[in-house]
């Protein structure tokens, strides 16, 4: 299921930051794509804005067939409070290309990429590619949340994978 989780992640994170390589985020003093998984991160109170952070929630597997499938939902969560140049007034406009580019990188061909096993990867080695696809189901984008001066959505989408042989 991790092995799932990263290579669904990864590919969020690469496709979203070629559809926008302005969206960065500085964590624990690093730039980086402005997304990320939180159960990854350090506990902190600070949730931060125009950025996509990643909540895996529910699990389910059926093991019918040769291979068990894994079924998980991944909510989205992501805000804005606009731009400070226009006073906040533009966070409708912020929130709605935020909901174009999330839907544009799940919507893109292709609905599947190879599972890769990133916990091999460090010191230079690459990632391991597996025998195994991970694929999506089309997101389904909740009702735009406002408090205080921000505007905020969480996204679901049901991200699915074959659980190969010794993999946890």
């Amino acid at each position: 299921m991790q092995n799932a989780k990263d290579t669904f992640y990864v590919m969020l994170q690469s496709r979203l930051a070629a559809l926008n390589p302005a969206r960065k985020i500085v964590v624990r003093g690093l730039v980086r794509p402005a997304t990320l998984v939180e159960e990854n991160e350090l506990p902190s109170a600070w949730v931060p804005v125009d950025a996509f952070r990643l909540q895996w929630m529910g699990l389910h597997v059926n093991s019918e067939g040769p291979l068990p499938l894994v079924a998980m939902e991944c909510s989205i969560q992501y805000a804005t409070d606009g731009t400070p140049g226009n006073g906040g007034m533009d966070r409708g406009r912020m929130l709605a290309a935020m909901d174009a580019e999330l839907a544009s990188a799940l919507r893109a061909d292709p609905h599947t990429v190879l599972k890769m096993n990133y916990s091999v990867a460090g010191d230079g080695d690459s990632p391991t590619a597996m025998a195994t696809n991970v694929f999506w189901a089309d997101p389904v984008f909740g009702a735009a949340a406002s408090a205080e001066d921000r505007l905020a959505r969480t996204t679901t989408v049901q991200v699915l994978a074959y659980q190969e042989a010794g993999e946890l």
